[in-house]
């Protein structure tokens, strides 16, 4: 029986540019005209307010990133210690790839290689202000810098033949759609792995999860104005992400490659909230969270409702609910959890082995 080794992190862009930058996503939000009585610091919660300094964050920005940093080398250190054939990454996608003419609720990408520029076309954190193009990342590499990958077509093959075969009707796809090479939420997931940039070259099977099911085109804008209800329709409930989770482990153990699976997101996301609340993430839903990881009690995840997870903003905790039904019987090890409230999201790292 084929080995796995389990993973939960991040793929926060913020992590790629300088501190000074790290805020920019709460800088946004300040800007929209609904927010206009949130401007004054003085209005924040005393923590928030804390945080913020007289900085704008900058100290804080330094903490936020060492700890991410030192977790994600630990890792990484796992890792490399399991030698892996292949590398398994749970991520979404906002209206990169998988626009107006298709949405699959998950989908493995069959890919044999693919080749990146992340700088070239900004992230979240740049996107739609004067910021595109000025912000250096944190590399100081070119912004045409290509980062070349290797992907495991054959292993991603077996895993959807096999889950088809359980009664799970995941799409593939062996070529991009919109969006020429991977979206962010797995290049950044490489781009951290290999943050010391001493290479990573292990081949990756990217599994696309539908995470902003009815959010997906509101956030864009692509139906009306911004915010506008709309009967879209949602994402794959959390029971059915933990579920396939397990059949995915299920699968793979009957391969003859050993997989490292990854759920790749940041919990709850400020901009996402649906509680009214624009300026900072759902901490208290987020530790609820945390505590049944911390407890071994992951596997209620699969109770959850996505009106729960979405109201909170952790739409892209769905990621971690593939995991988290992939390691339904292995106690985490918590490796850390950086709660914040200014850089947009608590982030969680955790090894299953």
């Amino acid at each position: 029986m084929a080995e796995v080794l389990g993973v939960g992190m991040t793929h926060y862009p913020g992590l790629r540019y300088p501190d000074a930058h790290m805020a920019n996503i709460l800088r946004q939000l300040l800007e929209r005209p609904a927010a206009a009585e949130l401007r004054d610091p003085a209005s924040w919660p005393p923590a928030m307010r804390e945080e913020w300094g007289g900085d704008e964050g900058l100290a804080a920005a330094a903490v936020h990133r060492r700890r991410q940093v030192d977790a994600l080398r630990r890792i990484r250190a796992e890792i490399d210690r399991f030698r892996p054939d292949l590398v398994l990454i749970w991520g979404d996608d906002q209206a990169e790839n998988f626009q107006e003419d298709l949405v699959p609720p998950f989908c493995t990408l069959l890919y044999d290689e693919i080749v990146c520029r992340p700088f070239a076309r900004g992230s979240a954190i740049t996107r739609g202000t004067a910021l595109v193009g000025a912000i250096d990342n944190v590399w100081n590499e070119p912004v045409d810098q290509a980062f070349a990958y290797r992907c495991h077509r054959q292993a991603g093959e077996f895993l959807t033949d096999g889950l088809l075969e359980a009664g799970f009707d995941v799409s593939y796809a062996y070529r991009p759609l919109h969006f020429e090479e991977l979206t962010h939420a797995f290049t950044n997931t490489l781009l951290y792995l290999d943050y010391d940039r001493k290479g990573f070259d292990v081949p990756v099977l990217p599994f696309h999860v539908n995470c902003y099911g009815r959010d997906l085109f509101r956030r864009r804008g692509r139906f009306g104005r911004e915010g506008e209800e709309r009967a879209v329709p949602g994402g794959p409930s959390p029971r059915r992400c933990f579920e396939l989770g397990r059949a995915t482990r299920r699968v793979l153990e009957r391969s003859p490659w050993r997989a490292v699976l990854i759920g790749s997101s940041s919990w709850s996301h400020a901009f996402l909230r649906r509680d009214g609340v624009w300026l900072h993430p759902d901490l208290e839903a987020d530790r609820r969270l945390h505590e049944d990881l911390r407890a071994g009690n992951h596997g209620r995840w699969r109770e959850l409702s996505s009106d729960e997870i979405e109201r909170a903003g952790q739409h892209e905790f769905r990621n971690w609910i593939c995991l988290a039904g992939a390691m339904h019987d292995r106690r985490a090890e918590i490796v850390d959890y950086v709660e914040t409230w200014i850089f947009n999201s608590s982030k969680c790292f955790a090894l299953f082995r």
